[in-house]
């Protein structure tokens, strides 16, 4: 079964009690948390197992932080994978599936001036390499998972597409260590979605959903029925989870997200 999730920050309410209230109201399985840097993550264990002892389905984590793994930086790259070690111990403290990251965000773009990065396409391989392969054997040591997301090509120059994570993965190989795919990120860099889901489906563990113009599903023009139907054909059992902005009122929009998801996947 796929379960369909929405991220914390869009739903009303105190408490994370509260907040799946909402997110079952409104026709979601689940909720995706937000995974701050400076271990701020980690401060919120005792809420999160609150939550979780109370029932609320918590699978995934998206990262929020200033730096990740690849930045150019190896003090900072050093503190993204601290960060993350951290993110992927609690999680799999309250029972999750993963914690997920990009190589890169806003760091460098190919396709903007200056044009050439400060690394070689090669360091910038051997530094993902590296930071993943210490993330998945520390995943694998916890029973959970790291998500790899590509990003375009005007906010990382690293990994866009998903061949460039299929490409990555198969060098760090561990199966702890898995793929992130984003809607949104693939309308802009896929020639066609529906085969780089194919392709890459044996690395696929988790997937966000948010639609071209980055607004929740249905604001936009991806073919979210060519979508479901794509991951059924490729047997996917694992998470979606809306990460957009909103083109309304969260109350109006996410149960229409949240129907509209339910009825391809």
């Amino acid at each position: 079964m796929t379960l369909i999730t929405v991220q914390e920050q869009h739903l009303p309410g105190r408490t994370l009690e509260e907040k799946f209230d909402h997110a079952l109201a409104w026709g979601f399985d689940g909720i995706e948390l937000r995974s701050a840097g400076d271990l701020q993550f980690a401060s919120r264990l005792p809420e999160l197992r609150r939550a979780k002892d109370a029932g609320v389905v918590m699978p995934t984590a998206c990262v929020d932080m200033s730096h990740f793994i690849g930045a150019f930086d190896e003090g900072l790259r050093r503190d993204a994978v601290q960060q993350l070690t951290s993110q992927i111990s609690i999680m799999a403290d309250i029972g999750g599936r993963g914690v997920m990251t990009p190589a890169s965000y806003g760091m460098f773009s190919k396709r903007l001036p200056p044009f050439v990065p400060p690394r070689t396409d090669e360091e910038d391989t051997a530094v993902l390499v590296d930071a993943l392969t210490l993330l998945g054997e520390h995943a694998a040591s916890e029973g959970v998972e790291v998500y790899l997301e590509p990003l375009n090509r005007y906010e990382d120059h690293m990994i866009n597409r998903l061949a460039d994570g299929v490409k990555l993965l198969s060098l760090v190989g561990l199966e702890s260590v898995r793929l992130a795919p984003d809607t949104y990120h693939m309308n802009i860099e896929e020639s066609d979605p529906a085969a780089a889901l194919q392709e890459a489906a044996s690395y696929i563990g988790h997937i966000q959903a948010s639609d071209s113009n980055r607004l929740e599903p249905g604001a936009g023009n991806v073919d979210w029925a060519l979508f479901g139907a794509t991951l059924k054909s490729i047997g996917y059992q694992g998470t979606v989870a809306i990460e957009s902005r909103l083109s309304g009122p969260a109350e109006d929009v996410l149960p229409r997200a949240a129907s509209l998801l339910g009825r391809y996947l």
